[in-house]
């Protein structure tokens, strides 16, 4: 029998990058070679399916790209398990596999169309729930948001939300209706600054009195306490969020996995926030160059209305090509105030935000707001930070469509960022007996060359080290992009690690002896590179080699491996460590 010719195949639940409406997508085998036609004889047999299957007729979406092909079609809400094995019937046949059956829960069919709609019919009645459907229209028709799981339908968000579990789902006139209502939601994503303009438009959402919920890449927060941790910047993490009965607006960092895994967790927002597009994440999902990462990071536009606004930065070349496909409202930020899209903007009365003689300006229904002087707020690292100026400009421009004043923006803008607890693991630094230590997050090329610049490494008067590592599910040569950035640098210590938990199929150590190849084929000497897999040991190594003068940058990836680091760092603060000194022990993982 030969192997599957799909790789995933997958539920897409809520607004996707396909269409705006939940479907489901598959992704061919690696390697499998399918005739130019194929696509289009599995067009036919989704259509033929559906049909058969009494499905409306609705999107579809076929993209022949580096790795194979993606095959993605609008299905019903309560029968989207059904639709994903109508999606591999579909690509077995169309294909041409001699594989004789497949299996669905509970069922065999062998691959002739009537048997097979046999089997599908009695799986598509099984998982029928129109009773889901008919709620998803009137929450519709009430511009309520709509949020599902497994488990659970919520109709509204925040405190003017209500719950169910599906099993025991309410009938239309049960429904309060009349008090059910959403909160202002922000969706944000980007290659680079998410969780950090996540946290600052949080911040501003306190300020101006509403109890706010966030979720990130550390975690889902209600007025900044934990209430999960790890990373929840997909779905589930956004639906907790908007699940927290007390909570006024929401806040949502929206990273691609998810997004291309199951769409959004809320299809209705008031703004959402494009920071950047890097290169990052390349092979998975069909997703080969920049153009494809852009497209998917502008899934979010797909949740704005009318009244809302998708904010953009100007400065990124890929958003101001792709903008133009877009229909909703549109705000610019970027940091020249005087950019050709934001004169544009202003022109018109519409929102902007940018830098201007190293102050920050938001411009509002044609009036200027200055918000103060981009080197005083702590984020800008005295305006070295160049990339968190763009957060500084994105997030203001964001609380502006959310109807914040100019006045408490440019407070918090003022104070964001001077608590180290503000911005945890982005910019964290610690100076220890004139050694100076910087934690960050940098994962990518961009992210990385941002930090290095910012905390001056290319005029460092003493050494450097650095820690380098990354998720397994990047292609080689990505690896190989953030080792050259760093050996750019020239640091005479770099330390490889892995990133634990996220392997994602990787041998322990591979992507080490990647970046390794790559920096020895930059020039950094053999006796420079070190490895120590485990993260907390290499920044443990680093701290070990320093002496006065030095530089250690430190990216520190997974959330208990930073955690514990942290405290180190904290604890040699408070004893007055100075280089040379032997280390405390090493908090216990959690």
């Amino acid at each position: 029998m030969r192997p599957e010719p799909f790789q995933d195949s997958r539920r897409l639940t809520g607004c996707n990058v396909y269409f705006a409406g939940p479907g489901v997508a598959l992704e061919s085998a690696h390697g499998l070679a399918f005739d130019a036609i194929a696509p289009r004889r599995w067009r036919g047999l989704v259509r033929q399916m559906r049909r058969a299957l009494g499905w409306a007729d609705g999107a579809v979406h076929q993209r022949v790209h580096a790795s194979g092909v993606t095959l993605a079609f609008a299905a019903p809400l309560d029968q989207l398990y059904t639709a994903t094995e109508v999606n591999e019937w579909a690509w077995w046949q169309a294909a041409g596999s001699d594989a004789p059956a497949f299996h669905a829960p509970g069922h065999a069919a062998v691959w002739d169309a009537t048997l097979a709609l046999h089997t599908l019919r009695a799986a598509a009645a099984a998982e029928a729930l129109p009773q889901l459907v008919t709620l998803q229209a009137e929450a519709l028709a009430h511009d309520l948001p709509f949020l599902l799981d497994e488990d659970e339908l919520t109709l509204g968000s925040g405190d003017g939300a209500r719950s169910w579990f599906l099993d025991e789902l309410p009938q239309v006139a049960e429904v309060p209706w009349a008090r059910l209502h959403g909160i202002p939601t922000a969706l944000v994503t980007g290659s680079n600054g998410k969780t950090t303009t996540v946290r600052l438009l949080a911040a501003l959402c306190r300020a101006h009195g509403w109890h706010t919920a966030h979720s990130c890449t550390d975690g889902v927060f209600f007025e900044d306490i934990a209430l999960e941790t790890g990373d929840f910047s997909g779905p589930s993490g956004a639906r907790t969020a908007l699940r927290q009965g007390r909570a006024q607006a929401a806040v949502l960092e929206t990273a691609r996995g998810g997004m291309l895994r199951r769409g959004l967790a809320t299809c209705r927002a008031e703004v959402a926030v494009v920071t950047n597009v890097a290169a990052d994440h390349f092979g998975e999902y069909g997703v080969h160059g920049l153009d494809d990462l852009a497209a998917v990071k502008l899934t979010v536009a797909r949740a704005i209305g009318v009244g809302g606004r998708l904010v953009l930065n100007a400065d990124d070349a890929l958003l101001r090509a792709q903008a133009s496909a877009l229909s909703c409202p549109l705000a610019w930020f970027s940091l020249d105030f005087d950019h050709p899209l934001l004169r544009s903007q202003r022109a018109d009365g519409q929102p902007a935000c940018g830098v201007r003689e190293g102050h920050l300006w938001l411009s509002l229904a044609g009036i200027d707001h200055d918000l103060g002087a981009t080197a005083a707020m702590p984020l800008s690292l005295d305006d070295r930070a160049r990339y968190n100026l763009e957060n500084l400009a994105g997030a203001a421009l964001a609380a502006a469509a959310l109807g914040i004043p100019a006045p408490t923006i440019a407070a918090v803008l003022a104070r964001f960022g001077r608590n180290p607890h503000d911005n945890p693991g982005r910019l964290q630094h610690w100076a220890l007996g004139q050694v100076q230590v910087v934690l960050d997050y940098a994962h990518n090329p961009d992210g990385l060359r941002g930090l290095l610049d910012a905390v001056g490494a290319g005029e460092r008067a003493g050494r450097m080290a650095i820690v380098l590592g990354h998720a397994g599910n990047r292609e080689d040569a990505d690896l190989r992009a953030v080792a050259a950035t760093a050996a750019a640098y020239r640091p005479e210590l770099v330390v490889l690690k892995d990133i634990a938990g996220y392997e994602r199929g990787r041998a322990s150590g591979e992507v080490a002896g990647i970046m390794r190849a790559q920096l020895l084929a930059d020039g950094i000497a053999a006796a420079t590179i070190a490895v120590c897999l485990d993260e907390v040991q290499a920044a443990r190594a680093t701290l070990c080699w320093a002496r006065p003068g030095d530089l250690l940058v430190l990216p520190v990836h997974e959330l208990d491996a930073r955690t514990r680091v942290v405290a180190l760092l904290d604890r040699m603060a408070a004893d007055g460590w100075r280089p040379g000194q032997p280390l405390p022990a090493a908090p216990p993982a959690a």
